[in-house]
């Protein structure tokens, strides 16, 4: 649960804002990138604005003293005057309206996919990081409205001042003291405004692990992915019960927070309200002596009135900047944040042994252990990969298996030694044409609420539109009943997520993955984490008969707990106690009468 957030120590009012403020520039360049001739127009609009009001003061002045001159044509030409700049506010707010909406349609689609893009540059281990997710989660959150705000607010801030320059310049000329209490009045409210305002930022920001726990409790309760389990075991009761927990604590805490600076402002806007009618009382007493005009004391009243609101809303721009800014920062502190790892110092001794003629992939001295953590998942790897060999791994779960897998097509770098492919170090290679290399499919595969042809032909992106290309993927991975089996063939949406979708079993999806890794058809490694899992034995056997011919003459790494599926491989290796405890052919290692071998006899006696 979040605490109610305490001031910063050290950090002065006026130093946080001014930070916070250094956004705006970034953020009106990226509104003006965004639609530029409409925010040109948003900009003309904002300002025309301000000054028509100034126009219906002094008019307004002019009206009354015609009157009071009882001159007719005079007056009835100052209310057409008046008129025609009523009319003029009217249709520049309905401009600026109308155009505020259209920017703030485009900013939020180009924020939206700024977020996005930038998500796609980042490490996995990004995507494995709480911290992350809230970083993002934080970026995320009303990131399409606040860029609009900040510069909308920027353009109110210039109107609002040049209003009330205008109206304190009108003033100054009755009283300068009238100006100075117009001033005074104000800022209290506003500076109170902006407390609450950087203690509701914190607030939120502090709350981000929660807001994630909300929305993962609306996640299992509301998706098909969870249903089927929330139904069997009764857990709706548990999970409701949780999300209206958390619920009432946030409410709680966001009401708090809202009375009390609904209260302090209150009170302290009584002082604008309690300057403005004492001005008025003296404007009016002048008045009555003949001092000034009835016009003039119109004048002065509106005046002080608008020139009031006019400072108050300067004020209210900057607090509501100073707001906004707090929220770009999440989003821009997510857009800066580091991309791909770059190459980091090997750490080895030496410059380590010249891989071996003709291998493939070679490990030296690798470890690894996950970002802040102090627990090893494996250390002083050395294994070499001859092209073309046929390798399986074996462990219990946690052994590192899919961590190794991970190292390997580098979505991982290893925490200490090194991985060659082809005698470069796989730091050296460019990304693209690292992974270009690889056809992999993960036990966790993705099931994509895509037609099928697209499910599969994602799996090589050059070669989407492929039919044949397709259509060979999908032989090799054992999906052809499947195709046969669909109303549209390879057409079919898959899942049930959208419209006339069709969902699949679980060893449907699997041979769509399969399929999916097999359009990778010039890749030289191939790797298949737990590719059989869902599968039934004479499917099983089907797809490892076509994966032994699509393997031929290529490297393949094979994880698998069947050792039916192992005992093809040329050499089996055995991951236990954070290193490879063993290796050998099946037969090897069924005669050395190790951990191979222990697990081997517990698996076949399942089958007596």
């Amino acid at each position: 649960m979040t605490s109610e957030p305490k001031p910063e120590a050290g950090v002065s009012f006026w130093a946080r804002f001014a930070e916070s403020l250094a956004y705006t520039r970034r953020t009106a360049r990226m509104v003006f990138r965004a639609a530029p001739g409409k925010a040109v127009a948003f900009t003309v609009a904002t300002l025309v604005g301000a000054l028509l009001p100034l126009g219906v003061a002094w008019v307004g002045k002019l009206l009354v003293d015609a009157v009071v001159r009882r001159d007719e044509p005079a007056a009835v030409r100052w209310v057409f005057v008046e008129l025609g700049l009523v009319l003029a506010i009217a249709a520049t707010t309905r401009v600026q309206r109308v155009l505020r909406q259209i920017l703030g349609a485009r900013l939020g689609i180009d924020v939206n996919v700024a977020i996005l893009e930038k998500a796609q540059t980042l490490d996995l281990r990004h995507f494995e990081d709480s911290e992350f997710y809230d970083k993002m989660t934080r970026a995320r959150r009303e990131a399409s409205s606040r860029p609009l705000s900040v510069v909308t607010d920027a353009f109110g801030l210039v109107a609002s001042l040049l209003g009330f320059l205008g109206f304190a310049a009108l003033l100054f000329g009755f009283s300068p003291l009238a100006v100075l209490g117009l001033l005074a009045s104000t800022v209290p409210a506003t500076l109170a405004e902006m407390r609450y305002s950087k203690e509701g930022f914190r607030l939120k920001k502090w709350r981000s692990p929660d807001s994630r726990k909300l929305f993962y409790m609306e996640y299992v309760l509301a998706n098909d992915e969870h249903a089927k389990e929330v139904k069997l075991f009764g857990l709706g009761k548990l999970f409701l019960g949780r999300y209206r927990e958390l619920s009432e604590t946030i409410y709680a805490e966001d009401t708090k927070l809202l009375v009390r600076r609904a209260w302090v402002t209150e009170l302290l806007s009584t002082l604008a309200t309690l300057a403005l009618y004492g001005t008025y009382v003296a404007v009016a007493t002048m008045a009555v002596r003949g001092s000034i005009t009835l016009g003039a004391m119109t004048l002065y009243v509106m005046a002080f009135r608008q020139g009031q609101g006019a400072f108050q809303a300067v004020l209210s721009s900057i607090g509501s900047m100073y707001e906004h800014n707090l929220y770009m920062s999440n989003l821009f502190s997510f857009l800066d944040q580091d991309a791909l790892t770059p190459l980091a110092p090997l750490e080895r001794k030496g410059e380590g042994a010249t891989p071996p003629p003709g291998s493939a992939l070679v490990l030296e001295d690798v470890g690894f252990r996950y970002p802040g953590k102090d627990a090893w998942v494996f250390r002083h790897v050395n294994l070499v990969i001859p092209r073309g060999e046929k390798i399986a791994l074996v462990g219990q779960n946690g052994a590192g298996k899919t961590t190794l897998i991970k190292l390997v097509t580098r979505l991982y770098d290893p925490t200490e030694g090194r991985i060659l492919l082809d005698g470069k170090d796989l730091r050296e290679w460019e990304h693209a044409e690292l992974l270009a290399r690889f056809g992999v499919v993960f036990q966790d595969f993705n099931q994509y609420q895509l037609v099928l042809r697209e499910n599969v032909g994602v799996g090589s992106l050059p070669h989407l539109t492929d039919v044949p290309r397709i259509e060979r993927a999908v032989e090799h991975g054992g999906a052809v009943e499947i195709v046969r089996g669909l109303k549209s063939g390879l057409d079919t949406p898959l899942g049930n997520w959208f419209r006339d979708g069709t969902e699949l079993s679980g060893g449907q999806w699997q041979r769509v993955a399969l399929s999916r890794a097999c359009m990778r058809e010039e890749a030289e490694i191939l790797v298949r984490d737990e590719p059989t899992a869902a599968l039934d034995a004479e499917a099983e056997r089907a797809v490892f008969d076509r994966f032994q011919e699509l393997s031929e003459g290529r490297t393949t790494i094979v994880i698998s707990h069947r050792f039916p599926t192992v005992r093809m491989a040329d050499r089996i290796l055995v991951l236990d106690r954070g290193g490879i405890a063993e290796e050998g052919t099946h037969a090897q290692l069924l005669a050395k009468g190790g951990i191979y071998a222990r697990w081997f006899a517990l698996q076949a006696e399942g089958y007596q």
